[in-house]
């Protein structure tokens, strides 16, 4: 509520007082508990986000001239070169310093820094650029800056060795796979869709294709589930394997860099997976509000300025509330090699996303399921070739060679596939304008259709018990018992 209108920090007060009133007279009332709950949580959350914002706002080294060391903590390219989030040494203070595209910069780089630092301000009135860099915690730029390299591999030696290797695996994959297709598997194995050309970015736009180079949950639980293949073979239990699994989504997460996509992929897919392996998935929706809540209460500005955070959330939480709809009613019935399950699956996520999607990009695919369908079977094929190439190339060149002409074939194939779809003229439909009152009305929509569904759910468990309950008994009276 608070990231979308004001509230005034008296009346916040006043509730906070008044909800610990309330639970203190009637705190065996369930129902004042419960009241008592919302109001202390709901004026809790409106102060975190109040006094994050206040930080915004403050503004209080603007103006202020820097200069000393800084470590490069994070690197990545821009239209214009890169953008490097920089720690200055003495104030323990993050900056944005923007730098030519040339010589590359990467975590651990040390450099000498002299600049003044001023508040990162809105170029476009359509994007919020300000609070877009808020949320990764940077509020400064560095300005009539002048900068060198005086050092490399001076931050956290566990990190660079990480980073490192993930660098060494691009290369080798850079060495026998050729472009574009070069850029697609980089893209599915570590994510980023730089490397691609705009024809292509394109091309994955119109048709909905986008998730899959972009460190995604669904890439992040493919990755889950070769690893509980992979220790399930070296001869772990199941929950071994889980708990195998999941370290690896944590190395896997930091491998790429930590960005907060790559976090709320590692989060989502983690209760997602473990959702699943337990047979859980149809009870897991608090599970998910739950990880929501705690990320937003890290940092209250995902839920407003970080579409990201708005796409993972929504489309995990559409894939487990409608999960037992579709497994009773069409997954069962209609096995087809599993190409049921990815329509199921995909159909779920994009209507829990459809409005984000056209509210922020002004742009729906109308061929995404489609897509979806002729591509998401064949990515689980293409990251485990692409892995084995990588790491092949350490071993034996001659071997990840020849894996490459494999995993050439299915990324060419998902980059040709995707191309013919997207030149369809009504493979996506330009929206003018949508407004927040129609996002609000669709979401009510779609609670109340949740709500209807779980109903008539549970109507036939009742009436299955029932039927069970009377052949039993029949049965049991026709055998004299």
């Amino acid at each position: 509520m608070r990231s979308f209108f004001e509230i005034n920090p008296s009346f916040l007060f006043l509730l906070l007082i008044f909800s610990i009133i309330l639970l203190t007279i009637f705190h065996r009332n369930k129902y004042a508990a419960l009241a008592a709950f919302i109001f202390f949580t709901f004026s809790l959350g409106a102060w975190r986000v109040e006094s994050s914002l206040q930080k915004v706002n403050d503004a209080e080294h603007a103006g202020k001239i820097f200069e000393g060391a800084a470590l490069v903590i994070k690197s990545s390219e821009s239209s214009f070169g890169q953008n490097l989030i920089i720690e200055l040494q003495q104030e323990k203070m993050n900056l944005l310093l923007q730098v030519p595209a040339y010589p590359i910069f990467k975590y651990g780089d040390l450099l000498k820094v002299a600049c003044r630092a001023e508040r990162i301000e809105n170029k476009d009135a359509e994007f919020d650029y300000r609070m877009y860099m808020a949320k990764e915690g940077i509020l400064y730029s560095c300005e009539d800056k002048k900068f060198e390299k005086v050092g490399e591999n001076k931050g956290n030696i566990f990190l660079s060795g990480i980073f490192d290797i993930r660098d060494l695996l691009e290369e080798n994959i850079k060495k026998v796979i050729p472009s574009p297709e070069e850029a697609l598997a980089g893209g599915i194995l570590f994510g980023g869709s730089g490397g691609l050309s705009k024809e292509i970015q394109n091309d994955f736009s119109r048709t909905g294709m986008t998730h899959i180079v972009a460190v995604s949950g669904y890439n992040v639980t493919i990755i889950a589930e070769y690893l509980i293949l992979l220790g399930i073979a070296l001869g772990l239990w199941r929950r071994q394997a889980i708990w195998f699994a999941l370290f690896g989504i944590v190395m896997f997460v930091i491998m790429i860099g930590l960005p907060a996509s790559a976090v709320r992929a590692g989060v989502m897919s983690g209760i997602l997976l473990w959702a699943m392996k337990n047979g859980r998935l149809a009870s897991s929706e608090n599970a998910i509000i739950l990880a929501g809540a705690i990320m937003l209460y890290i940092n209250p500005f995902l839920l407003r300025w970080d579409i990201g955070f708005q796409l993972s959330f929504l489309a995990t939480l559409g894939i487990v509330v409608s999960s037992p709809f579709w497994e009773k009613s069409f997954i069962k019935k209609h096995r087809a090699l599993g190409i049921s399950e990815t329509i199921a699956l995909s159909l779920s996520a994009q209507i829990f996303v459809l409005p984000i999607i056209a509210y922020n990009f002004h742009m729906t695919s109308l061929i995404s399921l489609l897509a979806n369908v002729l591509i998401l079977p064949i990515v689980p094929i293409s990251m485990l070739l692409v892995f084995l190439v990588a790491i092949t190339g350490f071993i034996f060149a001659p071997l990840s060679l020849a894996l490459a002409w494999l995993a050439y074939l299915p990324l060419y194939y998902e980059i040709h596939i995707i191309h013919i779809m997207a030149q369809f003229r009504w493979a996506s439909v330009e929206i003018e304008k949508v407004s927040v009152s129609f996002v609000v009305f669709y979401y009510l929509i779609l609670i109340g259709v949740i709500i209807r569904m779980k109903k008539i759910q549970e109507c036939k468990k009742q009436i299955e018990k029932q039927m069970f309950g009377k052949d039993a008994l029949t049965d049991r009276i026709s055998k004299g018992k």
